[in-house]
């Protein structure tokens, strides 16, 4: 199983790996600065293979923070590995993430951040964007990284398939098929207005957790798929 590594912005990196068991890819993105970020951390059975690919990049010693969209296996399982390979690596989410889950599994104390909340990784700053039950889960958040205008979508325009590092082309449509598929989007009247306000921000790059990276008009993307779940939600 080969994990890839790609550049998608200036000093952000893709770790993307395909399981052909699931039909989907797993893409984790580490922002390297002066304190560099992990977000999402695999699964605890892909941690090896991302460690390897980190190698390719930076010491994974180096790393600074973790953090990922929501409590979930691939998006928090290896959270404590890596943990143990980077002595001041910190876990950081969202109040409610902490409060309900990760304040007791992670192995080290947690930071909670607040909506909005910026903070700088010395060449890169992050802001953490609450976004509950968007694509589901109470503690869901998203991360957008200012200098770069990269926001990093998690399960957000999840597709089958492994189509390469980068798109251009549609991702609403394969994003919907999936959805038709799976049913994971929680669909509440909020789904929608939370999307309309991440296509509020400058966006350059969408960092997608299971698809290619998406470098096109994501402001439309993101209407697109607000408006597609709210005719769903009146069905």
């Amino acid at each position: 199983m080969d994990t890839r590594v790609d550049e998608i912005a200036p000093n952000i990196y893709r770790f993307s790996t395909f399981r052909p068991q699931a039909g989907i890819v797993f893409n984790q993105f580490l922002i390297d600065a002066d304190e560099p970020l992990l977000f999402h951390t695999g699964q605890k059975w892909l941690f090896p293979h991302l460690h390897d690919a980190m190698k390719r990049v930076m010491d994974p010693a180096r790393l600074r923070w973790i953090t990922f969209g929501h409590y979930e296996a691939d998006e928090s399982g290896a959270m404590n590995d890596w943990l143990g390979v980077a002595p001041d690596a910190v876990i950081a989410h969202g109040t409610i993430g902490v409060r309900t889950s990760i304040a007791d599994q992670a192995d080290r104390e947690p930071r909670a951040l607040k909506d909005g909340e910026v903070f700088e990784l010395g060449g890169k700053r992050v802001r953490y964007i609450y976004t509950p039950h968007v694509p589901h889960g109470w503690d869901a958040g998203l991360i957008y990284e200012e200098t770069t205008k990269t926001l990093f979508t998690s399960d957000l325009f999840t597709r089958v398939g492994d189509d390469g590092p980068f798109t251009e082309s549609d991702i609403v449509g394969p994003a919907l098929a999936m959805e038709d598929h799976g049913h994971a989007t929680a669909l509440t009247p909020a789904t929608a207005p939370t999307i309309r306000k991440l296509a509020d921000l400058p966006i350059d790059t969408l960092a997608l957790m299971h698809a290619p990276t998406f470098r096109g008009d994501g402001k439309k993307a993101l209407h697109d798929l607000a408006n597609e779940y709210a005719q769903r939600l009146i069905g």
